[in-house]
């Protein structure tokens, strides 16, 4: 046995270091820059495809230049089936290694206490690791929550985008956006094909591998993401009928063949023959899994209530055109979401498209867009799409892709 468990962190080990020698650092996402590396227990957490596994390895290739130092595993490995992460611990402290960089932690029933004994009684080891969204990893490590660091890597934004296409321009507040966009605007654009650049990100950019692929199998890709998402990931972390996750691949469809209008919630349980309780579950699967994107009523947002979402849209545009619709509408107001909803918060308004930290109102649309809807509302702007630059309260829907 003691012959079995060292020859296995020797296939461990390999499997480390031939991951390391195809990686590269040449493109390192901003969040590597924030996240204190020092700490001895850091989680990260993200959908599926956001490039978490590839922030790991990066960390190890660049901060550890005698890579026996640091170990980076997978938990889906066939070796977790029958051995704990204090196993891993232990022997990895045996061969001299200091940092384990954990991929996937769902994949193993108890992650929390277990890394939680790995943390208390191996003092020499620091731990990263990683996991999907659907964890909801904020509530899951309360045990941790003294010892954790726990940061959220989203997908690539706009301006990130632009920095592996070769053109680097520093990140936005929303102030900036609102108050000083015709000067951005006008900056960012004498250096680049904006619109173009655009164009190309919204079909084919939100996943950091948009790099290694065309187009077409880029969106094949991120169709099997989205099928594994709920195949897989789904299941394993909520005990759920198969005829369930059927329904949610159905509602996937259904919702992006639809224009970006007010949810009806009855006309949709009836289209897929379910009841508005269990459409409202579904809904909340697909937006735990980063799949949709749910929006509310300023009041009623309690994630434990079963409430109808007010307007449903996808996380990003990628995904909708994964799913084979294009609607222009859903593609923006898709994009113009998941670039806000990283550092501020999203509401359903009473008038208008989206309500921007209980305070900032949106109409967002095609460079036509006018203001008849918000006309008169303090603090109201429009995102408008197809225009280099923007005027007053009219402001190019790209510049918000420079939030991150």
């Amino acid at each position: 046995m003691i012959f079995f468990v060292s020859l296995h962190m020797e296939t461990l080990k390999r499997q480390s270091e031939t991951l390391l020698k195809h990686i590269s650092t040449e493109h390192v996402r901003n969040l590597y820059e924030d996240i204190s590396w020092n700490t001895r227990l850091i989680g990260i957490k993200g959908a599926r495809g956001v490039g978490k596994t590839t922030m790991m390895l990066q960390r190890i290739k660049l901060a550890f230049p005698e890579t026996s130092k640091a170990l980076y595993v997978s938990l889906d490995d066939i070796w977790f089936g029958a051995h704990t992460l204090p196993d891993l611990a232990n022997m990895a402290e045996e061969e001299g290694i200091t940092h384990l960089f954990i991929d996937e932690v769902h994949r193993l029933p108890g992650w929390e206490r277990q890394i939680k004994n790995v943390y208390d009684f191996h003092p020499g080891l620091s731990i990263v690791f990683t996991g999907s969204s659907l964890l909801e990893i904020d509530h899951s490590i309360a045990d941790l929550s003294r010892r954790c660091l726990l940061y959220s890597l989203p997908g690539l934004s706009f301006r990130e985008f632009l920095e592996f296409e070769g053109y680097n321009f520093g990140k936005l507040a929303l102030s900036d956006i609102l108050y000083d966009h015709v000067r951005y605007a006008n900056e960012i654009a004498s250096r680049v094909d904006i619109l173009k650049y655009f164009g190309k990100y919204l079909r084919h950019g939100f996943y950091p591998f948009y790099t290694t692929e065309t187009e077409a199998d880029y969106l094949t890709r991120v169709n099997n993401m989205l099928a594994s998402v709920i195949d897989y990931d789904i299941p394993a972390v909520e005990n759920i009928e198969y005829a369930t996750l059927i329904k949610a691949k159905q509602l996937i469809n259904v919702i992006a063949s639809q224009s970006p209008s007010p949810l009806n919630a009855k006309l949709t349980a009836e289209m897929m023959d379910i009841t508005k309780n269990q459409l409202v579950k579904i809904f909340s699967l697909l937006e735990r899994s980063q799949i949709l994107r749910l929006l509310y009523f300023k009041a009623e947002r309690n994630p434990k209530a079963m409430i109808k979402p007010q307007k449903v849209l996808f996380d990003n545009p990628s995904v909708l055109y994964a799913a084979g619709y294009a609607d222009k509408g859903k593609v923006r107001e898709s994009f113009f979401a998941s670039m806000l909803a990283v550092e501020h918060i999203l509401a359903y308004p009473k008038a208008g498209d989206l309500l921007v930290d209980d305070r900032y109102l949106f109409e967002v649309g095609g460079a036509r867009k006018g203001f008849e809807q918000i006309k008169d509302i303090p603090d109201s702007f429009v995102a408008a799409d197809d225009i280099q630059c923007g005027f007053g309260n009219k402001i190019p829907l790209w510049l918000f892709g420079f939030l991150y």
